[in-house]
């Protein structure tokens, strides 16, 4: 597994306070022990503060801010849940017009728990199958698109591949396909090191 992402950048983005942190680590340590080069980007430069469900936890270091970023610098996004994270990441229009660019540019993504919102407020939904934290669940049929409940969902039905998932506890499933399919499309796109 250690060289199924090799040379593969991906985009970790989310607000700079509010993140859950377990839903940044996570995935962030899968995708480094596959090879990959994970950075974090968010609206401000400086550090982000995560939370461990409504208490708050660790800070770390913003790689690149949201107006900074490009579609053409990385392979992949992913976007961690926590409340007040995606709440405020939504209302970012850097990070808005970024999200649309990787998807639109056919680049996977991985969004877990409230993740979602900021989805949603990209009107990349639509006609989409995901599952998410249950309160989103009016949310994304609002926004078109079909919610099921389910640990992991992948969606082919768009410009990308989208893996979405519920909650921290979908964390092992949601990191092992992240992975996987990550690493179908850096199969496809050729890219290396």
């Amino acid at each position: 597994m250690a060289e199924e992402l090799q040379g593969m950048r991906v985009a970790f983005m989310m607000a700079n306070e509010g993140v859950e942190q377990v839903e940044l680590t996570e995935p962030w340590a899968a995708v480094e022990a596959a090879g990959g080069r994970p950075e974090l980007i968010a609206p401000k430069p400086g550090r982000v503060r995560a939370m461990h469900h409504l208490d708050w936890a660790d800070t770390f270091d913003v790689d690149r801010t949201t107006s900074e970023v490009s579609a053409d610098d990385y392979d992949a996004v992913m976007l961690p849940g926590g409340v007040a994270n995606p709440d405020q990441l939504r209302m970012d229009a850097a990070a808005v017009a970024f999200l649309r660019a990787m998807f639109e540019a056919g680049k996977p993504a991985a969004v877990i728990c409230h993740g979602p919102w900021t989805v949603v407020e990209a009107d990349l939904v639509r006609n989409r199958t995901l599952t998410s934290w249950p309160s989103l669940k009016t949310d994304i049929r609002n926004a078109g698109g079909t919610w099921v409940d389910r640990e992991v969902q992948v969606c082919t039905s768009g410009p990308n591949q989208l893996v979405t998932s519920r909650k921290p506890d979908d964390l092992p499933v949601f990191c092992a396909t992240m992975v996987e399919v990550f690493g179908q499309a850096r199969a496809r796109s050729g890219a290396s090191a």
